[in-house]
């Protein structure tokens, strides 16, 4: 199979599929002699930066997936007549972040924290997938710890966990706008 082959079916899968698409997806696919994904997504980049297109191929969650360059999000959302970001309660966002950056952590935890009750909250969170159930904590009762997603990754635009701001930069951040 010749390379411009590869290519092109790399390019078909990354438009057919809606998750984002991993090397093992590609792996399963060819039966043989598989592409280096990471290689073939640079390709195409690059030929579609040439070639002028209004997309780009991004990688999100341990995977490539096809993206609209940002300077066409609002007429995407004219056509879509919605926002297309995921809306979430302040309260949703701030158990949120505490999950993210203390992953994995209890609900007792997150609640000593916050400081009011978060169970309505980490209902929600979970039937949106955007966290999960890594098991169980050691201590009296054994409850269960929450962590992060790939849909939580996927939705906030990261590649890895680690890409989340450190608390630092964000404090350096707060003093510098006061």
């Amino acid at each position: 199979m010749q390379e411009k082959e590869k290519q092109l079916i790399i390019e078909s899968l990354l438009f057919a599929t809606p998750e984002p698409l991993t090397q093992k997806q590609v792996n399963l696919v060819f039966e043989s002699d598989s592409p280096k994904i990471s290689d073939t997504v640079e390709q195409l980049n690059k030929k579609y930066k040439i070639e002028e297109h209004s997309f780009y191929i991004r990688k999100i969650a341990d995977g490539y997936q096809i993206a609209t360059k940002p300077e066409y999000e609002i007429w995407i959302r004219r056509l879509l007549k919605k926002s297309g970001q995921l809306m979430l309660s302040r309260a949703s966002m701030e158990t949120m972040a505490i999950i993210a950056y203390k992953q994995p952590i209890g609900r007792y935890e997150v609640e000593s924290i916050r400081g009011v009750d978060c169970t309505g909250v980490l209902k929600t969170l979970l039937t949106h997938n955007l966290i999960r159930i890594r098991g169980r904590d050691k201590g009296p009762g054994r409850p269960l710890l929450y962590g992060t997603t790939k849909k939580f990754l996927e939705k906030f635009g990261l590649n890895t966990i680690s890409e989340i701001p450190k608390l630092r930069e964000i404090a350096e951040l707060s003093s510098a706008t006061e």
